[in-house]
Protein backbone atom coordinates (compact mmCIF):
# COMPACT_ATOMS: atom_id res chain seq x y z
CA UNK A 1 0.00 0.00 0.00
CA UNK A 2 1.34 3.42 -0.96
CA UNK A 3 1.10 6.60 1.11
CA UNK A 4 0.00 8.54 -1.98
CA UNK A 5 -3.58 9.74 -1.74
CA UNK A 6 -6.00 8.85 -4.54
CA UNK A 7 -7.03 12.51 -4.99
CA UNK A 8 -4.82 14.97 -6.85
CA UNK A 9 -3.87 17.96 -4.64
CA UNK A 10 -6.15 16.75 -1.85
CA UNK A 11 -4.96 19.30 0.74
CA UNK A 12 -5.81 22.22 -1.58
CA UNK A 13 -9.29 21.02 -2.60
CA UNK A 14 -12.18 23.20 -1.48
CA UNK A 15 -15.01 21.31 0.22
CA UNK A 16 -17.32 21.67 -2.78
CA UNK A 17 -14.80 20.02 -5.12
CA UNK A 18 -14.02 17.34 -2.57
CA UNK A 19 -17.72 16.34 -2.41
CA UNK A 20 -17.66 15.58 -6.13
CA UNK A 21 -14.24 13.99 -6.36
CA UNK A 22 -14.71 11.44 -3.59
CA UNK A 23 -17.64 9.87 -5.44
CA UNK A 24 -15.25 7.86 -7.63
CA UNK A 25 -13.25 6.46 -4.70
CA UNK A 26 -13.55 2.93 -3.41
CA UNK A 27 -14.19 2.30 0.27
CA UNK A 28 -10.50 1.50 0.87
CA UNK A 29 -9.34 4.69 -0.90
CA UNK A 30 -11.86 6.76 1.01
CA UNK A 31 -10.66 5.30 4.31
CA UNK A 32 -7.09 6.33 3.39
CA UNK A 33 -8.29 9.86 2.69
CA UNK A 34 -10.21 9.92 5.99
CA UNK A 35 -7.16 8.71 7.94
CA UNK A 36 -4.98 11.35 6.25
CA UNK A 37 -7.52 14.06 7.12
CA UNK A 38 -7.68 12.96 10.76
CA UNK A 39 -3.87 13.06 11.04
CA UNK A 40 -3.37 16.36 9.24
CA UNK A 41 -6.27 18.81 8.95
CA UNK A 42 -8.92 17.13 11.11
CA UNK A 43 -11.53 19.46 9.57
CA UNK A 44 -14.99 18.52 10.84
CA UNK A 45 -16.92 19.43 7.62
CA UNK A 46 -14.49 17.37 5.51
CA UNK A 47 -14.72 14.38 7.84
CA UNK A 48 -18.53 14.63 7.77
CA UNK A 49 -18.55 14.50 3.96
CA UNK A 50 -16.18 11.52 3.94
CA UNK A 51 -18.16 9.65 6.59
CA UNK A 52 -21.42 10.28 4.71
CA UNK A 53 -19.90 8.84 1.53
CA UNK A 54 -18.52 5.84 3.44
CA UNK A 55 -22.03 5.26 4.76
CA UNK A 56 -23.44 5.38 1.22
CA UNK A 57 -20.84 2.86 0.04
CA UNK A 58 -21.64 0.65 3.03
CA UNK A 59 -25.30 0.65 2.01
CA UNK A 60 -24.47 -0.56 -1.50
CA UNK A 61 -23.62 2.56 -3.49
CA UNK A 62 -21.01 2.07 -6.20
CA UNK A 63 -18.07 4.39 -6.90
CA UNK A 64 -18.67 6.65 -9.89
CA UNK A 65 -16.60 5.90 -12.99
CA UNK A 66 -13.37 7.83 -13.48
CA UNK A 67 -9.88 8.04 -12.06
CA UNK A 68 -9.20 11.02 -9.82
CA UNK A 69 -5.47 10.85 -10.53
CA UNK A 70 -6.34 12.27 -13.97
CA UNK A 71 -8.23 15.24 -12.52
CA UNK A 72 -6.85 18.73 -13.19
CA UNK A 73 -4.44 20.04 -10.61
CA UNK A 74 -5.59 22.69 -8.15
CA UNK A 75 -3.87 26.04 -8.44
CA UNK A 76 -2.96 28.03 -5.35
CA UNK A 77 -2.78 26.81 -1.81
CA UNK A 78 -5.39 26.22 0.82
CA UNK A 79 -6.59 29.43 2.42
CA UNK A 80 -4.90 31.64 -0.18
CA UNK A 81 -7.20 34.42 -1.37
CA UNK A 82 -8.05 34.22 -5.08
CA UNK A 83 -7.15 37.91 -5.53
CA UNK A 84 -3.81 39.41 -4.67
CA UNK A 85 -3.84 41.89 -1.77
CA UNK A 86 -2.03 44.26 -4.15
CA UNK A 87 -5.36 44.74 -5.92
CA UNK A 88 -7.16 45.72 -2.72
CA UNK A 89 -7.77 49.38 -1.88
CA UNK A 90 -5.41 50.94 0.61
CA UNK A 91 -6.51 51.71 4.15
CA UNK A 92 -7.10 55.41 3.42
CA UNK A 93 -9.87 54.84 0.89
CA UNK A 94 -13.02 56.49 2.27
CA UNK A 95 -16.05 54.37 2.90
CA UNK A 96 -18.79 54.70 0.29
CA UNK A 97 -21.07 56.45 2.75
CA UNK A 98 -18.39 58.84 4.04
CA UNK A 99 -15.51 58.89 6.42
CA UNK A 100 -15.85 57.81 10.03
CA UNK A 101 -16.31 60.76 12.44
CA UNK A 102 -16.50 63.26 9.60
CA UNK A 103 -19.73 65.20 9.40
CA UNK A 104 -20.51 67.11 6.22
CA UNK A 105 -21.24 70.77 6.62
CA UNK A 106 -24.84 71.31 5.67
CA UNK A 107 -25.59 74.85 4.68
CA UNK A 108 -22.70 76.20 6.72
CA UNK A 109 -19.95 78.24 5.11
Amino acid sequence: MTDELPLTDYDQLPLGDLKHRIRSLTEEELRRVRDHERQHGDRTPVLQVIEARLDELGRGAEPAPGDQRNAPRVSGTAGEPPISPAHSPDGTTPLRHGVHEQTPSRGRN
